[in-house]
């Protein structure tokens, strides 16, 4: 089959179309035929050595398809079943993936492969965000950085339908409309120096119960002067570089404030979570109260062109890969 591997980290020029043998499932494994790849920041964060892994290495972890193969001791799927998964060790940028079956979640069909590869890692990421991280509640307004990007569009969707104000910044003023059409009540731009104060203003001069960050090192300390005290700080991406080391007395000259750098893993760590968490967001979907952006599709072979759109920040929405 046809797979992208990296042999060293770096930009997107180390991203290799290869030739890969894919051998038969074990016992627990799944080996899933791909519609659809999902593509996400931790893909890049991957490839640059941000984040380490032994090389050398596929790339990806978020796909959906059709089961072709399963192994010893699997009951729970069988071949012709369409599924999903968004926590499987790294290989989706291929043509297909062997996967430990507990990590795979039944797709519904009325959830079509696209809107599935898309929405997993993302929209699992706003369940988790708003449903458990911060249970958010109707009259509270949030903060959401990158609020025009692929899980700021559907977190601003879904904290709207659960009847919270969100104020969103963008990273350039040309998104602006966007994150407003998907459920801003007020964007902000983060080239704007001001973006704290008005943060601020928009909530009548009280801090925030809570910030949403995905953005990191550029926008840290200024998320945590946009809390009330004892506000919650969700930092969960670093788009704009790692946040540096500081020392824990910030939080308290702050304002006694929390800090979490929450992790999708440890929110589904069993299957029956997993598919707890996916069965919630597919009904949002289907209620028509979240809609999934597709707005950016490259051919397999053309991964790298996709990496460089992500770094553009140009991106808006989801972006995928069609083996």
């Amino acid at each position: 089959m046809k797979a992208i591997r990296i042999h060293q980290t770096g930009g997107p020029e180390v991203l290799s179309y290869e030739d890969v043998d894919l051998a038969p499932p074990g016992p627990g494994q799944v080996v899933v035929r791909h519609a659809v790849i999902g593509v996400n920041f931790i893909d890049t964060y991957q490839r640059s050595g941000l984040y380490k892994l032994p090389l050398p290495t596929g790339l990806g972890g978020e796909a959906a398809g059709t089961v072709e193969a399963v192994g010893e001791g699997v009951t729970a799927f069988k071949p012709g079943d369409r599924v999903a998964y968004c926590t499987a060790p790294v290989g989706a940028y291929a043509e297909a993936h062997i996967v430990l079956g507990e990590k795979l979640i039944h797709l519904p069909e009325t959830i079509s492969f696209e809107t599935a590869a898309a929405a997993m890692l993302k929209g699992l990421t706003v369940q988790y965000l708003l449903k458990q991280t911060f249970v958010v509640q109707p009259g509270q307004t949030i903060l959401l950085h990158s609020a025009a990007g692929g899980v700021g569009l559907i977190a601003a969707q879904w904290a709207k339908h659960l009847g919270a104000r969100v104020i969103g910044t963008v990273g350039s003023d040309t998104k602006i409309a966007l994150a407003k059409d998907n459920g801003c009540d007020a964007v902000l731009s983060l080239h704007d120096g001001d973006w704290v104060a008005k943060v601020k203003a928009l909530n009548g001069g009280k801090g925030l119960p809570v910030v949403y960050d995905s953005v990191g090192k550029d926008t840290f300390e200024g998320s945590l002067d946009c809390l009330a005290p004892r506000g919650l700080m969700v930092t969960f991406g670093n788009s704009s570089g790692a946040v540096p080391p500081f020392a824990p007395t910030l939080l308290s000259a702050k304002g006694s404030l929390y800090l979490t750098r929450p992790t999708l893993f440890h929110y589904a760590s069993t299957p029956a979570a997993l598919q707890a968490m996916a069965d919630d967001m597919f009904a949002v979907i289907e209620s028509g109260a979240v809609k999934i952006a597709v707005n950016q599709r490259f051919a397999l072979a053309d991964a790298r062109s996709a990496h460089e759109a992500l770094h553009s920040r140009q991106t808006t929405g989801a972006t995928i890969l069609v083996p």
